[in-house]
């Protein structure tokens, strides 16, 4: 039987200490070492040991863990005889940026100066050591919750400065996950001042820092050059698609089949292959996620194990809450670094995300690729999207062609467990345990306008606020509305083709349901944003959503796959802000709409 596994423990010394079970990866402090790259980014998706290799590169090179030899014996770096003299051997500074987060520019901020202040703290013996001046202590004691940017942005270089001075040594930085502040400022609307004052900091930290020996940064985008990395000019940047450090975060084959066979678990090794193999890095294939790997030797038993906890809806007393409310709540509830690609599926186009039905039903998508993530810009483009799931974790490349020139990647969701995942993600926008939506996906099938109005107009007042439509509202309205509506009916697709978007008749329709089985009957959904100068009301809007299904002849993709005429339904849905309005042929003719037959 294996070793312990101690399950969520990133401390390197924690883990050797207590003989828990570890897959050696200091092969990586050789490798990192030998390239001699003055600042290093790596960008990885969630759970794939970065925090844990920070760990291990700490406990090996800061002198606060001098004489530790016992941390590395029996390793893969210990063998190397020339690398032994550099155990414990740097001055270091470690800090991680996983836990900043906010819903403003404020505490987001001081989630940082408390990471300053706390470092100042932990090498509080300075202060009184003779080799700080009379300004250099002035400026320690400075260094509070009430600094000014303009002395914070230089904090970690003073600091720098200080432990060369004391230890005759340059010092080697560490930062984990240092794109989390910049994820919560883009979702939270305060992209302009975070990315501000992130740049100032890495500029004095990393470029005019000449206390520094090595710099290493990791996490899960990589943010554009021009962002906050405009003048680190001594950047090297290691993607997901890079061959350096391939092997060195996540699981190979090899090391997987090694730790089954540990566990008396090899028999299993083609299930766990099925559920957790598909990650891609350089030219290494097969590469598993170590946390879901770890949970399933400690428990034996398959699981979704990636999924992010603040996505599981959360189900204790939602029988006592509306479906609406429940939504609500459970969207405020997620805060990590996922929530800026819920943001960016929910605000896309409607072509988004069929494509994102499309890959959870085992298909692929053509896509270009731009691995240099360009916040301010992400709205303005699909391939944003399809290249943060790539970064993140949740796609696969599963071929490239136009290497040379402009390269078109063919895109999949990367195994069993990440799809179980996504499709859990996607749900949970529009799902609730009472069911809610079903009833409204049956009230459509059944005309029933009435509770379609009923439920939309709860719906979209619980959450319209929570997707943040305004930007997208000053562009175009109707994606985000016509992206909301696809959602809501997304799980149709067993008994419906849900095509959007396409060509009928003479124009595009919105939405276009049309049935599996031959004897069901069809829909066409048109939807339309309420123009005052053109429309007097919500039901004259209505009412043009439907003419245009006439005029256009949107039925004909319909009538030519043989479907009669008379099994083709059309809703109209006009938006205005949060309130809904939804009508039938039928429902207006009821309402007494003069030139309106049922």
């Amino acid at each position: 039987m294996g070793k312990t596994v101690s399950i969520g423990n990133q401390d390197f010394s924690s883990i050797r200490e207590n003989g828990s079970f570890y897959v050696d990866k200091t092969a990586f402090i050789k490798e990192w070492w030998d390239n001699q790259d003055v600042v290093t980014l790596i960008t990885r998706p969630r759970r794939f040991g970065k925090t844990l290799n920070m760990s291990m590169l700490e406990k090996f090179f800061s002198n606060r863990f001098a004489g530790r030899s016992d941390l590395f014996e029996g390793l893969s770096i210990w063998k190397d005889e020339g690398y032994r003299g550099l155990q414990g051997s740097f001055p270091l500074i470690s800090m991680s940026f996983a836990d900043v987060k906010g819903n403003t520019f404020h505490s987001a901020r001081m989630g940082i100066i408390r990471k300053l202040v706390k470092l100042y703290s932990e090498f509080s013996y300075l202060r009184t050591s003779t080799v700080l001046s009379e300004k250099d202590t002035a400026y320690f004691d400075s260094v509070n919750a009430e600094m000014e940017d303009d002395m914070a942005v230089v904090a970690i270089n003073y600091m720098s400065d200080y432990l060369s001075r004391y230890y005759g040594k340059k010092v080697i930085l560490l930062l984990d996950e240092y794109d989390t502040p910049l994820q919560e400022a883009y979702v939270n609307g305060y992209w302009e001042e975070m990315s501000a004052f992130i740049r100032s900091l890495f500029n004095s930290t990393f470029k005019t820092n000449p206390y520094m020996e090595r710099g290493l940064m990791t996490g899960i985008t990589r943010v554009s050059k021009e962002s906050i990395f405009s003048d680190l000019n001594n950047l090297e940047v290691v993607t997901t698609t890079s061959v350096k450090y391939e092997k060195a975060f996540g699981f190979t084959e090899e090391e997987v089949a090694a730790a089954l066979k540990e566990f008396d678990l090899s028999e299993t090794i083609e299930k766990v292959k099925f559920w957790y193999d598909g990650f891609c890095f350089g030219n290494q294939t097969d590469i598993y996620n170590p946390w879901s790997i770890t949970k399933y030797l400690d428990t034996g038993k398959f699981g979704n194990y990636w999924a992010p906890e603040d996505y599981h809806l959360q189900v204790a007393g939602s029988r006592q809450m509306s479906a609406s409310s429940h939504l609500a709540r459970c969207l405020r509830e997620n805060t990590s670094s996922n929530n800026l690609i819920g943001k960016l599926i929910r605000e896309s186009t409607a072509d988004v995300k069929i494509a994102v039905e499309a890959l959870l039903r085992g298909e692929q998508i053509e896509t270009a690729i731009d691995e240099e993530i360009v916040f301010n810009q992400l709205n303005q483009s699909d391939t944003a999207i399809w290249s943060l799931l790539l970064a993140s974790g949740y796609l696969k490349v599963e071929d490239v062609t136009n290497e040379e020139d402009e390269p078109t990647y063919y895109l999949s969701i990367t195994n069993l467990e990440v799809k179980k995942t996504f499709r859990k993600i996607i749900r949970s926008w529009f799902e609730q345990p009472s069911a809610k939506y079903n009833d409204f996906v049956k009230a459509m099938l059944k005309n029933d306008v009435a509770y379609m109005n009923h439920f939309m107009n709860q719906m979209t007042e619980a959450v319209f606020s929570f997707f943040d439509t305004g930007k997208q509202n000053r562009s175009e309205p109707e994606k985000f509305y016509h992206g909301f509506v696809l959602g809501l009916i997304a799980d149709t697709n067993i008994h419906y083709v849900i095509s959007s978007n396409r060509e009928s008749g003479f124009g595009r329709y919105d939405v276009i349901l049309e049935p599996r089985n031959p004897s069901a009957d069809a829909y066409v959904l048109e939807f339309k944003v309420h123009n005052q100068e053109r429309e007097a009301t919500l039901e004259d809007t209505v009412k043009a959503a439907l003419a245009q299904i006439e005029e256009k002849d949107y039925d004909a993709a319909l009538l030519a796959r043989g479907i009669p005429k008379e099994k083709i339904h059309h809703y109209g849905f006009a938006f205005e802000g949060k309130r809904v309005l939804i009508g039938s042929l039928s429902s207006l003719a009821k309402a007494g709409f003069d030139g309106v037959k049922s």
